[in-house]
């Protein structure tokens, strides 16, 4: 009985700091994700982002021995900008996924847990936790699925019924034996819509991502982006959001109960070929505070240029002449260099022929030829 007043004390506590959903699991092993996990990497289908070892990712007690129960908690983010600027043939813009609005979820939610365990050290001696968000070994998606936070959808996102899937997730793992709730029976039926919008296919099944086809992945990689993907990003610059804006569980749902998710549209779709000229002391100024920033400006800037070629800008040409030049990484020289054809002006095409005559990175000269086909094409 202790246990379980403490437990409703804690709910209680938890809508005061405001956090949205909170819910309760027991630490037994997640048999059911494990073996998925051992499919995933058979089929070569991870991201390589992972954490942990498959034991630790699926069996808590690894990770904390004395671990009797896991708290989960959820807090709700916007899915709608406040007068979002527009993009414009003058200045065009890209996007940040919904889930890098604001600022970084992963300390909002670090912060909730802690609170959470300063509140559970007053209430009992000896009491220990493990706090995870997102960086983890545990699957923040598998725990808040059997804490009752939400249904898993086909989408690979936790999809509860007062928010949709627009919610952050974290869990802590306890030592306190506190009763586990049932979990939401699965709400997505027969509807196919995230897995037919996935411009990829990344969603193989429902429910079963392929990481290394998804453009939300994608989009952190610093490497050159395979060419089967450049032309479906649009103008994303991180993340990916079709397969939450087409589920029908998301219509209508769009809540601001935090300040600090609240997007700043400057940073949220910022305009693109001040993007590509920025210092790395400038992007951490401007970006830094949001989670989309975490791998650093490569991808961003990577994504920039392919999002000004998505526009076929000829506006950037200059700028990306100057890249294609003078830029020391060759992932940025050689995708200036493919968007340049892409764009496919006469000053572009010349410009790729002349730098490269210079150039001495073979995977910069094989983009620059990709970007020269593209004279074949129009002509």
């Amino acid at each position: 009985m202790a246990y379980e007043q403490l437990k409703q004390e804690l709910i209680t506590y938890s809508k005061k700091i405001g956090i949205d959903k909170i819910g309760f699991t027991s630490v037994d092993e997640f048999s059911e994700l494990k073996s998925r996990l051992k499919q995933q990497q058979e089929l070569g289908y991870q991201s390589g982002f992972e954490k942990g070892s498959i034991d630790e990712r699926t069996e808590p007690v690894r990770l904390m021995p004395q671990a009797q129960s896991i708290i989960a908690i959820a807090l709700a983010y916007p899915s709608k900008m406040k007068k979002p600027p527009k993009s414009t043939k003058e200045e065009r813009r890209g996007v940040f996924a919904r889930v890098s609005w604001g600022q970084d979820y992963h300390h909002v939610l670090r912060a909730k847990l802690e609170q959470i365990g300063e509140f559970l050290e007053k209430k009992m001696d000896g009491f220990e936790y493990k706090s995870m968000v997102d960086t983890g070994e545990l699957s923040d998606r598998a725990v808040a699925e059997r804490a009752g936070i939400g249904f898993s959808g086909k989408n690979c996102a936790i999809i509860t019924p007062e928010f949709g899937s627009y919610v952050y997730l974290g869990e802590m793992i306890t030592n306190i034996p506190f009763t586990p709730d049932e979990p939401i029976d699965d709400g997505c039926g027969t509807c196919t819509k995230c897995i037919d919008a996935c411009p990829t296919g990344a969603l193989v099944q429902g429910g079963q991502l392929n990481a290394q086809k998804c453009l939300a992945f994608l989009t952190q990689t610093k490497d050159f982006l395979p060419d089967e993907y450049r032309g479906k990003l649009g103008n994303t610059l991180y993340g990916f959001d079709n397969c939450q804006v087409v589920c029908p569980k998301n219509k209508g749902k769009d809540y601001h109960f935090h300040p600090e998710m609240e997007p700043d549209p400057e940073i949220a779709k910022p305009k693109l070929i001040p993007l590509l000229s920025m210092s790395n002391r400038e992007f951490k100024e401007k970006f830094g505070n949001v989670s989309g920033s975490w791998r650093g400006k490569k991808p961003i800037q990577r994504n920039a240029i392919l999002a000004l070629a998505h526009y076929k800008d000829e506006k950037a040409i200059p700028e990306l002449i100057r890249l294609m030049q003078q830029d020391p990484r060759p992932v940025i020289r050689g995708t200036a260099a493919w968007a340049l054809g892409k764009i496919g002006t006469a000053t572009a095409f010349e410009a790729i022929k002349t730098a490269k005559q210079k150039e001495k990175d073979e995977a910069v000269l094989e983009e620059m030829d990709k970007g020269l086909d593209f004279s074949l094409i129009n002509s």
